[in-house]
């Protein structure tokens, strides 16, 4: 049996008998006017197929991370249902966005541009966020986490080092398909332990891939990454 917890924007939520959860991913997706936007907060329209291509991208990497050691929440999955088992967690504070970036664009850009040019490499950058459409996902440092109690020290530097190992693994597969990843954006959460593992999904519409110096939108990425 299952039973819904959580509908969310572009996946519901059910609890399993044992214990896990089942995420049954939609085609619908974030946007605005009927244009397809990861960065916005509300869902703007629906794409056939696009829940499937979704969560394809999501075991693809999921079963590499763990294969490497890298602690998730991901069980296993079901492609003709559309949906992925995973372990139970807790979200840290009200949820918590990691980006991972290896290039100057976007908001990073627009708040550092004094400093630095559009496009510029950066060393594999980590920087965090809250959930909180209200607020614009305010960014959030270290020292505020810690100050906040949202997390520990040791579960900082512990989430920034998977971070990091993460975002190689999926810059490394996409640079073999002569694509170049920009930056990603990652969810992560702890066990009752209090150890810290990644959750969510790793799909086209959480990261920023160039080819041939050109944006490549999500649904076009999904395509090649699955062509290649």
């Amino acid at each position: 049996m299952e039973k819904l917890v959580y509908t969310g924007k572009t996946k519901n939520v059910f609890a399993l008998d044992n214990g896990n959860y089942l995420l049954k991913f939609k085609d619908d997706c974030t946007g605005k006017d009927g244009v397809f936007d990861p960065g916005e907060n509300s869902v703007g329209l629906t794409i056939e197929g696009v829940g499937d291509v979704n969560l394809r991208m999501s075991i693809y990497f999921f079963e590499k991370i763990n294969a490497a050691g890298i602690s998730t929440h991901y069980v296993s999955a079901d492609l003709k249902n559309t949906t992925m088992e995973v372990k139970p967690a807790k979200v840290f504070g009200k949820g918590l966005e990691v980006i991972c970036r290896h290039k100057a664009v976007g908001s990073f850009f627009k708040r550092y541009s004094e400093y630095i040019e559009e496009g510029a490499d950066l060393p594999a950058y980590v920087e965090t966020t809250f959930k909180n459409d209200a607020k614009g996902d305010p960014l959030v440092t270290k020292d505020a986490l810690i100050a906040l109690n949202v997390m520990t020290d040791k579960q900082y530097e512990e989430l920034k080092v998977m971070t990091q190992k993460i975002t190689k693994i999926v810059a490394d597969d996409l640079l073999e398909k002569g694509l170049v990843l920009y930056d990603i954006k990652f969810e992560f959460g702890y066990d009752e332990a209090g150890n810290v593992m990644l959750i969510d999904e790793i799909a086209s519409g959480n990261m920023r891939v160039y080819k041939d110096g050109k944006y490549i939108d999500p649904m076009t990425l999904s395509e090649l990454f699955f062509k290649a």
